[in-house]
């Protein structure tokens, strides 16, 4: 899975800047969740081929207050669950005695922390940081957040620091088996069981396994995060990746692990279809739409299921439906059943939208099927005219899977407007039968083989215009 970062400090020396510059590239996912934390921000992001997962935490002043023993717990929790820790301070306030408690904490806890010193924007890099040294956490890092100096430098090294951790303690090379090849150990289609705390996702998951399953052991999976459950039913294969506790009681101990961003965030991105469990009692709050962001950002196959439809009444569910219509909208492409998983109702209908989703999201797609298509389309719909010449589209391919995605190749087409690229996945999406599955379509513009060349003529076709022009005035 994607690693974590987790940015700590005291107040005001520019974690949340250097978040928004870490998290810009992918348009900063941000899941600030009323509920759960108080001051964390989790973000996604990355550095050329390189993901990876960001968390913000609040800043920590060092009193004994109330609020900020909680946001010390919040930032303790986020620590945790980190690959590594960027301790920031500032370069322009100089060392402090609360920068100094911080990396002793992190150093006796056997963090593994790299120093950040920020705004270090018209100063002598060398004279200030030198006074960071004494943290003990190696060379500090430069960086000016608020203008974007030294972060490509930065993710450099944090890439590599990372990638040390991949190396056996005592040993010379790499963990032989890789990240890929470890979720190629569970069988069949994974299905990430995601939803707001109390939606009912470890009844459902409970309720999918049945007294029918073939191999429903809990297993430590790949992760420390997720537990990772295979059965089988009706001859496939399935492994849940579990983010709502399907472990012993005795082994739950903090009720904020009853629902952590990062740990729903990982099992995203492992899963090939994600179940969104909807509380139709609760209604559709902002915490469900945060969670439906993460799963289309990541670009996985979505299935949605209303849980406790049976306990309302008729002017109830029909309130829930307009907020569906109203909210979700957007996601018309997936699958809604209205269940009940304490008593079983469309529970079965789930697993078949899983593999409809499957199915379409792994879906293989010719070039000469989809040129007819897009050829169509065209013909239906005609790009429009830009500078009184008509945008030319002239065949697509397949570029990818999970989700599928569709390249587009013409010219002009970065003038292509956003209602038009509606209308081409909406086409391709109908045409293609896709259900469950995001679809995106990325569009290219081939180079003008004539673009730059001068009309450069030849002394024979130079002649030949001469006596043309002679011609056409003796007349």
């Amino acid at each position: 899975m994607i690693p974590v970062i987790a940015l700590v400090g005291r107040p005001n020396v520019g974690k949340s800047t250097l978040f928004n510059q870490l998290t810009r590239s992918r348009d900063a996912l941000v899941a600030d969740l009323p509920g759960l934390t108080r001051d964390r921000q989790y973000g996604i992001g990355r550095a050329g081929g390189f993901p990876y997962m960001v968390v913000d935490t609040g800043g920590l002043s060092g009193e004994d207050e109330t609020m900020d023993a909680a946001m010390a717990r919040q930032t303790r929790q986020a620590i945790a669950e980190a690959d590594l820790v960027l301790l920031m301070v500032d370069a322009r306030a100089g060392l402090t005695a609360l920068d100094d408690s911080i990396a002793r904490g992190l150093r006796s806890d056997g963090v593994h922390a790299l120093g950040v010193a920020n705004k270090t924007d018209g100063l002598d890099i060398d004279s200030a940081t030198a006074e960071f040294h004494t943290l003990g956490l190696g060379p500090i890092l430069p960086i000016a957040a608020a203008h974007g100096r030294g972060i490509t430098v930065l993710m450099q090294r944090v890439r590599e620091e990372l990638e040390l951790q991949r190396v056996e303690p005592g040993g010379e090379g790499p963990v032989p088996e890789g990240e890929a090849e470890a979720l190629d150990r569970w069988p069949g289609i994974r299905v990430a069981v995601i939803g707001r705390p109390n939606a009912g996702k470890s009844t459902l998951i409970n309720r999918l396994l049945g007294e029918e399953r073939v191999l429903a052991t809990p297993i430590a999976g790949t992760t420390r995060d997720s537990i990772f459950v295979p059965f089988s039913r009706d001859g496939q294969d399935y492994t849940l990746i579990d983010t709502a506790g399907v472990r012993r009681r005795a082994r739950v101990h903090d009720t904020v692990e009853k629902f952590s961003v990062i740990k729903t965030l990982k099992a995203i991105e492992a899963a090939h279809v994600v179940i969104m469990v909807l509380d139709a009692q609760a209604g559709i709050a902002d915490q469900d739409a945060h969670l439906l962001g993460m799963a289309l950002e990541a670009g996985r196959a979505l299935v949605l299921a209303v849980n406790k439809w049976d306990g309302l009444d008729r002017d109830a569910r029909e309130m829930v439906r307009r907020d569906l219509e109203r909210r979700l909208g957007f996601l018309r492409f997936a699958r809604l059943r209205l269940i009940s998983a304490l008593h079983g109702t469309n529970v079965g209908h789930l697993l078949e939208d899983v593999r409809e989703a499957y199915a379409s999201a792994f879906v293989e797609l010719s070039t000469p099927q989809l040129s007819r298509l897009l050829e169509s389309a065209v013909a239906e719909h005609q790009p429009p005219l830009v500078g009184h010449r008509r945008i030319k589209l002239r065949y697509a391919h397949q570029g990818g899977q999970n989700p599928p995605v569709i390249v587009i190749h013409g010219n002009q087409t970065e003038a292509l407007p956003a209602s038009y690229k509606r209308f081409l996945e909406n086409f391709f999406r109908t045409h293609l039968g896709l259900v469950g599955t995001p679809l995106r379509l990325e569009f290219r513009t081939g180079r003008n083989p004539f673009a730059g060349r001068r009309n450069v003529l030849t002394e024979r076709q130079r002649r030949k215009r001469k006596r043309m022009l002679r011609h056409v005035k003796g007349r």
